[in-house]
């Protein structure tokens, strides 16, 4: 009788009468080809599992690791600590809406809840203390713990002796942005030195500079332009944590205060803000994401001599421009000059606020491409001597001097020097300034 038999261990069908005299294994294959294949699928999955739950344990380990590696701030080191350092004492608190622990809570309301603490009064800085104001910032009263807020960017930028009155310590938290002339440098170094005068101690809770901690850059200030932009002669990327600075500010200012740094923990120089696990919070109202962070230093310096840097945009840093500028004509000279790290194209933008308000501008658009070898600096200074060179009746270069802060740079973008030349003329300054800054560093 004809009978259907698959011979499976060949990809085809037969339909035979009894046995295939031409196959003789077929029969012998098609009774155990099956249980072959099961004892090898077994001694497969016996020889492989072993490998998968290392990887899948090297994996999780890998996670683990990393996750142990996210950087705790020092409102976290605090917590941790059980606020031993503040316990027993009055305590105003100087911070903005940057101040928050991992789970995002505000500091003020962490200290607030404190055992031993008691949290009397609080200070704002430049944009208040939701970090929204672009103006000056009035005193006011804090909705959530009822608590009185002075402003340091109002009628004063010190805190007087009347609003430092009974404290025995300021604490101060706020996340910086690595750069010279941002204002919240200086607002350490004032609040510093008026704590001294009171023998009123000072604690830093250090946050990461979002830059990293490794590419300084830029002309050192001249000693005679401080000023609320310009609080110490330092270069203007700084690569140094507000901790590291308050400690450089304390030896080389000669502050006589009682500072004490709540160090992080689980940062290292080398690491961008992103690579923190950190969530990001805005540091100031047109300084919006970490992307316009790398170009801000270079781009800024650009406003003081009649350029839109893109306030009033939904991009700012990450454009410019002036209703003066032709836009292709200036990205064909910027891209002949082989930037590092950076891609310019042509950008038209109406500001809504800010210089050139309700004007359209012509500029250009740029995208860092390339964190570890782009300069925000040289960058501005290649922009600075493009717009010299195509509108010397228009770009005010001499106003550049107002947050470059050396004279000798603006001098020599004036006279045309390549701009990497006057890099290299930074050399000695910044090797002193290297060599200083090391013995305040409390990251590797």
């Amino acid at each position: 009788m004809d009978r259907l038999q698959v011979d499976a261990c060949m990809q085809r069908l037969y339909i035979t009468h009894g046995s295939m005299r031409h196959n003789q294994t077929s029969a012998w294959l098609f009774r155990f080809c099956p249980l072959i294949v099961l004892v090898l699928l077994i001694l497969l999955a016996c020889v492989l599992y072993p490998t998968c739950a290392v990887v899948r344990a090297s994996g999780a380990g890998s996670r683990d690791a990393v996750a142990s590696r996210h950087t705790k701030t020092g409102i976290d080191v605090l917590e941790e600590q059980n606020f031993a350092p503040l316990r027993g004492k009055r305590v105003g608190l100087i911070t903005n809406h940057t101040g928050v622990d991992s789970a995002g809570r505000r500091t003020i309301d962490v200290l607030a809840h404190a055992e031993g603490v008691k949290l009397v009064v609080l200070f704002s800085p430049e944009h208040g203390l939701a970090g929204r104001m672009d103006a000056s910032v009035p005193n006011a009263t804090d909705a959530a713990t009822g608590l009185r807020i002075y402003s340091l960017f109002g009628e004063t930028r010190r805190p007087t002796p009347e609003m430092l009155a009974g404290l025995d310590a300021l604490v101060y938290d706020i996340q910086d942005a690595g750069v010279r002339f941002y204002t919240y440098v200086t607002t350490i170094g004032y609040c510093m030195e008026e704590a001294a005068k009171l023998h009123i101690s000072f604690f830093v809770l250090d946050r990461p500079d979002i830059l990293g901690g490794e590419i300084i850059e830029g002309p050192m200030l001249d000693r005679d332009k401080t000023s609320f932009v310009a609080y110490f002669p330092t270069p203007v990327r700084l690569a140094m944590t507000l901790g590291e600075l308050a400690q450089m500010f304390k030896a080389e200012n000669h502050i006589g205060v009682d500072l004490h740094v709540v160090a992080m923990q689980n940062w290292r120089r080398s690491e961008w803000y992103d690579q923190t696990g950190l969530a990001w919070v805005a540091p100031s109202p047109n300084l919006r994401t970490l992307r316009a962070a790398f170009p801000y230093p270079g781009i800024e310096i650009l406003q003081a001599a009649g350029v839109s840097v893109g306030r009033g945009t939904d991009a700012p840093f990450e454009h410019f421009g002036a209703p003066w500028i032709h836009g292709a004509a200036l990205v064909d000279e910027l891209n002949r000059r082989k930037i590092p790290g950076v891609s310019f194209t042509p950008a038209h933008f109406t500001p809504n606020d800010g210089l050139y308000k309700g004007q359209g501008c012509e500029g250009v658009s740029l995208v860092v491409t390339d964190r570890a070898h782009f300069r925000s600096i040289l960058m501005g200074l290649e922009i600075i001597e493009a717009l010299q060179r195509l509108y010397p009746q228009n770009f005010q270069i001499a106003k550049t001097i107002e947050l470059l802060g050396s004279q000798s740079t603006v001098d020599q973008l004036q006279r045309g020097v390549d701009p990497r030349q006057i890099v290299a003329s930074w050399f000695d300054d910044l090797t002193a300034f290297r060599a200083m800054r090391q013995k305040y560093l409390l990251y590797h």
